[in-house]
């Protein structure tokens, strides 16, 4: 050991080395070390070896591996007159370099750029910003800003999981310790499958959703790979099972399987969890029933719109024909089955391009689409325009952040009782809820025969069936004592927390509270007073309904994990790039410092 040791101190920085990129440096300790130009690391005394030093380069700058030493030797002139003052110390320019790159990484990251941009790109425009707007004498400082394709992935793997400490922290820290879940998976530009979580739990007196982790499902997607990849990471840091009191997911049988789902493995860990279909994915279930003359209509178009767009001459001619008719669009949208509220959006299409279709297909001889267009079908596709509006909007109110269940469930139980007042106006021969069919009756001069009238009558029962068979707990009874609780009598309260119910009614500041807070930071404030009450509310409030946060989140992946990043490991880009919780760039900064 001694032997080795001394081998050690004995090993001296050769000027040769620069060839690899590196340069050395000498510690507060006195001690000489190779510093890689490139990115800054700095390495033991046993890495002053050329071969180590080659390693480095070329498996962390495979970029800059062929380049000769002139081009690293302007980057270690610069370091060197930037890197240590008298005393040994850090300068704060040298700092202040480090945590601009930071800063730029991140930005990187939320923007969802290639990590190649700042090498490629930012350097080059600070560069010339520098010279041209403050002068030359200071573009020499840019030459010690790391931001290489290697340097940029580290920051940005260094801030992820600063940010995922942070988030385990504070899940650990809650009120209670309740947390909960919303995960779904999908397929990535590689067709490998991507399991996505957020978490929501209460900070600083708010509920907080949060991105949790992204991981790749490498065989199969059953119900136990999904609990494997939750389970592995609640055991890599330490996050207990008893807390967690909510699980989302959609209907798939590997989340929702009654026997062997996802949400039952996660029932045999924690037995009190809620667990819920996402109501985003049941209320586009719940529309996709239509009686036959509907659904016959919305079959016509939709070949249709097939026709045309799966043929490229057919496609050219109809936009050249949509120019010439001075029409306001000149493509169709085309139809996917698994996006079903899409179709609102094809059938408004037609609608509006239905002039300019029926004069495509008479040219091109194709009567057969020709009765999508006549008065009574017309009625029917408008109709059908009006009706798929409705679902769009309401699929929109139910998306976005901090949905509460009280929320969703009130804008639902409003939907059906729309659909019930719907029924009853059009029994009356009245149409004006839907926009749509009201102007073209007015507009046609002809009458909508009583067939299609029963149709509409028909499936707005169908839908309120639907509605009720999706969700058969729309009632908001149980939700009562977290939405009203002074209107609650102390019987209806149940015993283990009426002595606290009752305390709470007398309080004159809940009662003020409640009338001038939303109602999340209501409970949140009397969890000290009324612990016992608060968490049942909490219960209730903290849980999931939707997977509107994974879903979104599938989104920001396609567009950083594209064709030509198919080998990124995309969690930490994701990460940055979409959570509420900062990287605390500052303590990575000093932790780098300290390193030497």
């Amino acid at each position: 050991m001694a032997t080795s040791n001394t081998a050690s101190r004995k090993r001296k920085y050769h000027e040769s080395y620069i060839e690899h990129g590196f340069t050395s440096i000498i510690t507060s300790k006195g001690e000489e070390k190779p510093q890689c130009v490139l990115c800054g690391d700095i390495f033991s005394i046993e890495a002053m070896k050329p071969s180590k030093m080659k390693r480095h380069l070329t498996s962390c700058h495979p970029e800059h591996a062929n380049k000769d030493g002139e081009s690293f030797k302007y980057k270690a002139q610069a370091m060197k007159r930037m890197r240590l003052d008298a005393d040994g110390q850090f300068q704060s320019q040298t700092k202040a370099a480090i945590e601009v790159s930071y800063e730029i990484s991140l930005k990187i990251a939320q923007m969802k750029k290639p990590h190649t941009i700042g090498e490629e790109l930012i350097i080059p425009c600070a560069y010339d910003i520098v010279r041209l707007l403050i002068g030359e004498d200071h573009v020499k400082k840019l030459s010690s800003l790391p931001l290489s394709n290697n340097t940029v992935q580290r920051r940005i793997s260094d801030m992820s999981n600063d940010i995922c400490k942070q988030v385990i922290a504070e899940i650990k820290n809650t009120p209670f310790g309740l947390f909960s879940l919303q995960l779904d998976e999908s397929t990535d530009v590689e067709d490998c499958a991507q399991l996505m979580a957020f978490t929501r739990y209460v900070r600083d007196g708010h509920l907080k959703e949060e991105f949790l982790f992204c991981k790749s499902l490498e065989t199969t997607t059953k119900a136990i790979d999904v609990f494997e990849k939750v389970q592995v990471f609640f055991e890599m840091y330490g996050i207990q099972w008893g807390n967690l009191c909510g699980v989302c997911t959609d209907g798939a049988p590997s989340m929702l399987g009654s026997r062997s789902g996802f949400q039952t493995l996660v029932k045999d860990k924690s037995p009190t969890v809620t667990g819920t279909h996402c109501m985003i994915h049941r209320q586009m279930l719940a529309a996709k029933t239509l009686p036959d003359i509907l659904q016959g209509i919305l079959e016509n178009v939709i070949k249709a719109v097939n026709w045309i767009k799966r043929r490229a001459l057919n496609n050219r001619l109809f936009r050249q024909l949509c120019q010439e008719m001075g029409a306001d669009h000149e493509v169709l949208l085309y139809h996917t089955e698994v996006r079903w509220l899409s179709k609102g959006k094809v059938l408004k299409r037609v609608l509006d391009l239905r002039a300019e279709m029926c004069e495509f297909f008479s040219k091109m001889g194709q009567n057969e689409f020709q009765s999508i267009f006549k008065n009574q079908n017309l009625f029917g596709l408008a109709y059908l325009v009006d009706i798929f509006n409705c679902f769009n909007q309401l699929n929109l109110n139910l998306q976005g952040r901090d949905a509460s269940v009280l929320e969703l469930v009130e804008k639902f139980k409003a939907f059906i009782m729309k659909m019930q007042l719907w029924s009853c106006k059009l029994k009356d021969n009245k149409y004006f809820m839907f926009p749509t069919l009201s102007e073209m009756i007015e507009t046609s001069g002809f009458e909508l025969n009583i067939e299609f009238i029963n149709a509409m009558i028909k499936h707005l029962a169908i839908l309120c069936e639907e509605f009720s068979r999706y969700f058969p707990q729309l009632s908001t009874e149980s939700f009562t004592l977290v939405r009203d609780p002074f209107g609650m009598n102390v019987e209806d309260v149940p015993e283990i927390f009426q002595e606290e119910f009752i305390e709470m009614l007398n309080d004159s500041l809940a009662k003020n509270r409640y009338q001038t807070i939303p109602l999340n930071e209501f409970w949140l404030s009397l969890i000290e007073m009324y612990p016992l009450i608060s968490e049942s509310a909490l219960r209730t409030l903290i849980p999931f309904r939707t997977t509107y946060l994974c879903e979104n989140a599938f989104s920001t992946l396609m567009t950083i994990k594209t064709k030509k990043r198919n080998r990124l490991q995309v969690e930490d880009d994701l990460r940055c790039a979409i959570s509420t919780t900062k990287p605390k760039i500052k303590e990575l900064v000093l932790k780098k410092h300290k390193q030497t």
